[in-house]
């Protein structure tokens, strides 16, 4: 297995858990969680569920800029030379990076600390923004995924 193979596959590999955790828990879990469980319930589920996803999600943004410019420079000796697809998914994956860190330096440990307290309003108004973000990151990693799988041929 050639040097390439292992970092596209480590690429891919990133990309299915962060992309297909955030599908899951925002299409499947959270209509479940939000029928069955009252706010305090929900609320600590998602504490835990963020708790045990989070740290998938940093090996994931470590492993993603890392191979893709691993693969970038060993294809096309850097970015001045790589077509235009692999430049909108970098853009895309940085800007997806970018939110993620929000997500977890600011509403996630609002989150935390809330539940931690038992102010279940201020722990719903974090939820809420985690959720839309999430959302917003689901169609980005939607559109980096269509742009890789089908860039190439544009």
């Amino acid at each position: 297995m050639t040097l390439n193979a292992i970092y596209n596959l480590l690429h891919v590999l990133a990309a299915v858990v962060w992309v297909g955790g955030m599908i899951f828990a925002h299409t499947f879990l959270r209509p479940v969680a939000v029928a069955q469980l009252e706010p305090p319930f929900r609320l600590k589920l998602w504490k835990g569920v963020f708790k045990r996803f989070f740290p998938f999600v940093w090996l994931s943004i470590t492993l993603l800029p890392l191979t893709g410019f691993l693969m970038v420079y060993s294809i096309w000796q850097g970015m001045a030379g790589a077509p235009l697809y692999i430049h909108l998914m970098s853009g895309l994956g940085i800007f997806m990076i970018v939110i993620f860190l929000y997500v977890y330096f600011s509403p996630y440990q609002k989150l935390s600390q809330a539940v931690d307290a038992n102010q279940w309003p201020v722990a719903g108004d974090a939820l809420a923004k985690i959720r839309f973000l999430v959302g917003v990151n689901i169609i980005l990693g939607l559109l980096v995924v269509s742009i890789a799988s089908g860039g190439r041929y544009l």
